[in-house]
């Protein structure tokens, strides 16, 4: 069980470049909870299709970096190509439960305070255009591959990496089994962060069922992230004024 800092507003007194005072009303955020359903539809949607039509689903609408990038054109001639869609519908393909339960669980971990935050609309807009930048960066590292980048790992990545602008010295509260019992303890924000890069990497590894895998996607997106909540500060503080 994973207790996050759902029901206490952190970020006054979390972050560093926002302080004043705040007499919001509460607001539905739908963001996260949209992105979540659709990879979850997704998946079972793909669990359902037969190998063949599957395979053919995950390099129609996956991220190919040797279809995204032909190295006989120019960039800007290639960025026109209505086929780079692809670096959007490949954030919610995942074909692997574990794949998509390790993303999904610190989506929600780290997504909704930051969605609190940022707002629905610019939440959405972080999600989906840091998951076409961290795409993007896979396809250019790994030029030439034919297996398909897919899931939302690089997506997740900005998310982490905005939470960790918005929220620098964060500690999250973890329920442990301990024995018979459960203990409640708070870690730093960080530690988590450290748990997901290594499961990303250990990804990395375990067959061609994740899709090309690519540790650059993972970098730019969290590095988009960061400085996406960085130039959001203005936003931020008069979401907070409201």
């Amino acid at each position: 069980m994973w207790r996050g800092p759902f029901h206490r507003c952190a970020f006054e007194e979390n972050t560093v470049f926002v302080n004043v005072e705040t007499r919001r009303q509460p607001r539905l955020h739908w963001a996260a909870a949209l992105l979540i359903s659709i990879c979850v539809v997704t998946f079972i949607a793909l669990s359902l299709m037969p190998p063949p039509q599957r395979v053919t689903f995950l390099l129609e609408w996956g991220t190919v970096p040797a279809n995204v990038f032909d190295t006989h054109q120019p960039i800007l001639q290639q960025l026109k190509d209505p086929a780079l869609l692809r670096l959007v519908t490949a954030i919610f393909i995942h074909v692997a439960w574990l794949h998509l339960l390790s993303n999904l669980l610190f989506l929600m971990i780290f997504g909704v305070p930051a969605e609190r935050a940022l707002g629905s609309i610019r939440f959405l807009i972080l999600f989906l255009l840091g998951g076409v930048v961290a795409n993007f960066a896979g396809a250019v590292s790994l030029a030439g591959e034919v297996r398909p980048i897919i899931g939302c790992s690089g997506a997740v990545s900005a998310v982490l990496g905005a939470y960790v602008s918005l929220f620098p010295r964060a500690r999250l509260g973890l329920v442990l089994p301990l024995g018979f019992y459960l203990e409640f303890v708070r870690v730093p924000a960080f530690l988590l962060i450290g748990i997901w890069a290594l499961l990303q990497l250990l990804f990395s590894y375990v067959g061609p069922s994740y899709g090309g895998y690519a540790w650059w996607t993972h970098v730019a997106g969290f590095l988009f992230g960061a400085i996406f909540a960085l130039l959001s500060r203005n936003a931020i503080m008069r979401r907070m004024r409201r």
